[in-house]
C-alpha cells in the first residue's frame, strides 16, 4: 500500500485523484507513473488487496478508483466497488482487468462501476477514460461496447410470434404486460370489455397459450 498528499496542478487547479487497486506489483507501478507523470492527474493511493483499499480509500476519498477484479485474499474488486459505491455515491470506479466476459462485464456494472477498460488499453486510452469517468461518461473498451450492445440487442429481438398479432392486439398484450383489468384496458383504449375479451382470445389462438402469464412471457420472449 502507498498513499499520497493531494497536489495541484501547475495553474494551481485541483487534479483528478486516483486510487489504484490491483495486485501486479509491475502493473500497479506502470499506473501509477503514468498518472502521477500526467498533467491534471494524481494517484493518491495504491493498494494490492480489496481489503486495504476498503480500509484507506474512505480516508483518502478519491475522485477516481481503478479496480483489478482478481486481488489476493477474501474479496474480489467487485465486491470491493459495491462496498464503496454504497457508502460513497459521488465516487466513481472503472475496473481495470483482463476479462471480457459478459457475467464479469454485468456484474460490475450492477455493483457500481461506471466504465469498463481492458488492461491492454494504450496509456493515453486510459488517461482519457479516466478523465471521461471523472466528467460523467461511461468509459468502455471497445470489445466491451460491444458485447454490452450485443447483450441488449439479443435482449430487445422480437419475438415472431407477435407478428401474427395486429396492432390492436399488440396494444392490448401490452396492456395486459402491465397488469391493467379487462375493465381498465377497455377504458384505456376506448373499447367494450366484451370486445377486449374478443382480442384476448384471440391473442391466446394466435400465440398458442392459455393464461396472460404465458401471454406476457411470449410478449417479453421468455
Amino acid at each position: 500500500m502507498t498513499v499520497y498528499s493531494k497536489k495541484k496542478s501547475q495553474d494551481n487547479m485541483d487534479i483528478i485523484s486516483i486510487a489504484i487497486v490491483e495486485d501486479n506489483h509491475d502493473i500497479r507501478t506502470a499506473m501509477e507513473l503514468l498518472i502521477n507523470g500526467s498533467e491534471g492527474y494524481a494517484c493518491v493511493g495504491t493498494f494490492n488487496n480489496a481489503e486495504t483499499a476498503l480500509e484507506q480509500i474512505p480516508q483518502l476519498l478519491p475522485n477516481v478508483v481503478l479496480m483489478d477484479f482478481n486481488l489476493p485474499g477474501g474479496m474480489n474488486g467487485i465486491e470491493c466497488i459495491a462496498r464503496l459505491k454504497a457508502e460513497y455515491q459521488d465516487m466513481q470506479f472503472m475496473m481495470l482487468t483482463v476479462y471480457e466476459d459478459d457475467d464479469k462485464i454485468f456484474m460490475a456494472l450492477e455493483a457500481g462501476a461506471s466504465g469498463y477498460i481492458l488492461k491492454k488499453t494504450s496509456p493515453g486510452e486510459l488517461l482519457e477514460a479516466i478523465r471521461d469517468l471523472h466528467e460523467g461518461g461511461s468509459p468502455m473498451s471497445s470489445q466491451i461496447a460491444r458485447r454490452v450492445v450485443a447483450f441488449f440487442q439479443k435482449q430487445a429481438k422480437p419475438n415472431p410470434a407477435l407478428e401474427a398479432l395486429t396492432t390492436r392486439e399488440k396494444e392490448i398484450l401490452d396492456q395486459l404486460s402491465k397488469g391493467f383489468l379487462y375493465k381498465e384496458i377497455a377504458s384505456n383504449l376506448f373499447i367494450s370489455i366484451e370486445t377486449v375479451r374478443r382480442h384476448v382470445h384471440n391473442i391466446y389462438e394466435k400465440l398458442h397459450v392459455r393464461s396472460r402469464t404465458d401471454a406476457v412471457n411470449k410478449y417479453y420472449n421468455r
